[in-house]
């Protein structure tokens, strides 16, 4: 897996051992979703709709990304949805009008083997922010090593326990 971090933006990749159209499936079918990301989602994929993870099922106050959208979809290429922070970046991250953004870029290396970046951007300057930044870089690191692991074995890991 590749991480850097430049102006803000934290960027991870992997290459995962599954055609494309399985990956594309694993992030936007909710079901999919649940399997490997967190165990409660609301994913309707479409532009404008629903990026809900609910990382401890039946809580809808804590632990989510509730009210979180999708902002752009380019089927089997390209997911953009806007981003919430857990509940200790609540008051940095979690503003209705200022929330990070994620984009999850796809490219089928061959036919059973694909490229997944993730791009989360939206942090800001502030040194607040460090420890925000720094607890995603771990998060996105995990969600990406249990989404290669569900679709290459089976066995998903789902993020962000607290």
């Amino acid at each position: 897996m590749t991480t850097t971090t430049n102006d803000r933006v934290i960027s991870k990749e992997v290459v995962i051992n599954a055609p494309l159209s399985l990956v594309w499936y694993a992030w936007t079918i909710s079901e999919r979703v649940s399997e490997w990301f967190a165990p409660e989602t609301v994913v309707e994929a479409k532009e404008g709709g629903a990026y809900e993870l609910y990382f401890i099922p039946g809580n809808k106050t804590g632990m989510n990304t509730k009210g979180c959208k999708i902002t752009k979809l380019i089927p089997e290429k390209e997911l953009h949805f806007t981003w919430k922070g857990p509940d200790q970046f609540e008051t940095l991250m979690n503003n209705n009008d200022e929330l990070t953004t994620v984009k999850v870029s796809l490219v089928s290396i061959n036919e059973n083997s694909t490229k997944v970046v993730v791009e989360h951007s939206g942090f800001k300057g502030a040194e607040e922010w460090d420890e925000a930044i720094k607890w995603h870089q771990m998060a996105w690191s995990g969600v990406l090593d249990s989404l290669k692991s569900a679709l290459e074995k089976g066995e998903g890991n789902l993020c962000c326990q607290p």
